[in-house]
């Protein structure tokens, strides 16, 4: 088995890029979902799941180690990364409470007229993230990912949900950070550790899937059918929750590359 690709999200939510490579830290790849946009009325965390148009919504990283925004129809901007310490607005993803600092006024107008509704960019330095769930060691923190820091796909498992859909689907839909190539499908499902280089994870939980795999990640339309969740829910739904995937939690730090092999411990 090996990896045979690399995904990171700048912005939560936003299009995510297909890398050779990627850095890891502690909080998972290095630059994966440490920026997010935020209502600017109560700090509520916004996503794709009630502004779909954010899955056309392109945020890179820039010389000055912030982010430039690109999107259909609008001149491009390039953010500043803040201060650590300065301008910190209270943000809430799912149930937790964050202070993080905000990337001021005009990213906030430009994320604005893009989304329709005011809301504001910000960071998630290393020394403000949250601690993961269950947080068994107690130095276990994501940035704003929604619960681990990273995400594994076997590409056996989409091939074969492909083949119950009936039509192509894209990776990015279900935005994993690895792909593995040459498991059965769903053999992730009993992986407990692995090895990749010369970093350990933990398989912490399988991922529950939402409305977000049904929006096409080249146009942003939901599909009418409500593919794939309709299928996914047919024969991998468990207690309520469509499950696809493993969160991941790794161990240490260190550099993936597409192609290295991919070992399961346990």
């Amino acid at each position: 088995m090996h990896l045979s690709s690399l995904y990171r999200f700048p912005l939560k939510s936003a299009i995510g890029e297909s890398l050779p490579s990627l850095q890891l830290d502690g909080l998972g790849v290095v630059g994966d979902r440490r920026w997010m946009l935020a209502s600017e009325e109560n700090g509520r965390f916004l996503t794709q799941r009630t502004f779909p148009q954010m899955s056309r919504l392109t945020a890179r990283w820039n010389q000055s180690g912030g982010l430039t925004l690109e999107a259909p129809d609008r001149p491009s901007l390039d953010v500043a990364l803040p201060d650590p310490d300065e301008a910190l607005r209270g943000v809430i993803i799912w149930r937790d409470s964050m202070r993080v600092p905000d990337a001021g006024d005009e990213a906030a107008a430009w994320v604005s007229a893009f989304i329709g509704k005011p809301c504001r960019l910000v960071h998630v330095p290393a020394e403000r993230a949250r601690y993961i769930e269950g947080n068994v060691s107690g130095d276990e923190k994501v940035g704003f990912a929604d619960g681990f820091p990273l995400l594994l796909i076997g590409q056996a498992s989409l091939d074969d949900l492909v083949a119950r859909v009936g039509r192509p689907l894209e990776m990015l839909r279900f935005r994993p950070n690895l792909v593995v190539q040459g498991s059965e499908p769903y053999a992730e499902d009993s992986w407990k550790r692995i090895r990749i280089g010369d970093v350990e994870f933990t398989l912490a939980k399988a991922c529950s899937r939402c409305i977000i795999t049904t929006i096409d990640p080249q146009t942003g339309e939901r599909s009418a059918d409500r593919e794939p969740l309709t299928t996914l829910r047919s024969y991998r739904q468990r207690e309520g929750e469509i499950l696809f995937g493993q969160n991941l939690i790794n161990h240490g730090s260190g550099e993936l590359q597409v192609g290295m092999p991919v070992e399961v411990l346990a």
